[in-house]
């Protein structure tokens, strides 16, 4: 029994560092804008972004307009995206100062990207070329379902 305790406080600690490490902000072409103050929901950045692999370009969000689904999402967010993506999405979790490149804002860039494009972001995170971000990949780590539930959740982010 003790031993259990001891591999779920190691799993506990080593998941916490995984997450105060989440990135995501290599997507961009370094042009930014705006006062820098991080806040008021204004495109921070012109991203410049490739297009996901084919398995992932067509998918669409199998929860799109559902409330539960977003309720469900912002519960999944909270817990796992908000230490460096920021409780409302601005890129200004208590993580996001150590991190190299910093996390996207996603309140002011998630316009106009489609549900493939963050589904592939999400499952497969961003220790790839060209993001190089500390982002985990979350397809081992929350379901498919939940991945969905983050995207409609983070649709209403602004």
């Amino acid at each position: 029994m003790r031993n259990k305790f001891w591999v779920f406080l190691c799993a506990l600690v080593i998941g916490s560092l995984a997450l105060a490490a989440c990135g995501g902000g290599g997507e961009t072409n370094g042009t930014s804008s705006g006062n820098g103050d991080g806040g008021g929901g204004e495109v921070v950045e012109e991203l410049d972004r490739p297009a996901p692999p084919q398995e992932y370009a067509s998918l669409t969000n199998p929860f799109a307009g559902s409330q539960e689904a977003v309720s469900a999402g912002q519960t999944i967010y909270q817990t796992n995206c908000a230490s460096c993506h920021g409780s409302s999405g601005q890129g200004d979790g208590p993580a996001a100062a150590a991190l190299d490149p910093a996390p996207q804002n996603l309140a002011a860039n998630e316009e106009g990207l489609s549900d493939g494009y963050l589904f592939w972001r999400i499952s497969e995170g961003g220790l790839m070329d060209p993001f190089n971000s500390a982002m985990p990949a979350w397809k081992s780590i929350l379901s498919e379902d939940d991945r969905w539930q983050v995207i409609s959740y983070i649709r209403t982010l602004d």
